[in-house]
């Protein structure tokens, strides 16, 4: 009987993390977005969820409903975050062929 992860096994094991580290590289440099507000408020984030741009229209601005704004960009920056994870989830799957690694991103 052999043991529990044969040479094959470890070699396809090692294959994998590499592109696994690869692909965390790779991600930071991909940039999805999510708006709210019909778009007046959009968040870009890189595929690991960071968040790297805020853009806000101008409409979207009123001094006297600050709190409106803050709501547009929270919900924008959850929506990009969003994206990023799908992102990740597509990706991840090319490199594991569909298997789940809890953790790795």
């Amino acid at each position: 009987m052999s043991g529990p992860l044969n040479p094959q096994m470890f070699a396809q094991a090692q294959n994998v993390q590499r592109r696994l580290v690869k692909l965390r590289e790779e991600m930071k440099e991909r940039i999805v977005e999510g708006a709210a507000g019909g778009g007046l408020v959009t968040a870009f984030a890189n595929g690991n969820g960071e968040v790297v741009k805020i853009s806000v229209k101008k409409e979207a601005v009123d001094p006297s409903d600050v709190a409106t704004l803050e709501d547009l960009i929270v919900a924008a920056v959850q929506k990009s975050q969003e994206e990023a994870q799908k992102l990740q989830q597509a990706e991840m799957a090319k490199v594991t062929g569909g298997l789940h690694l809890p953790g790795v991103f």
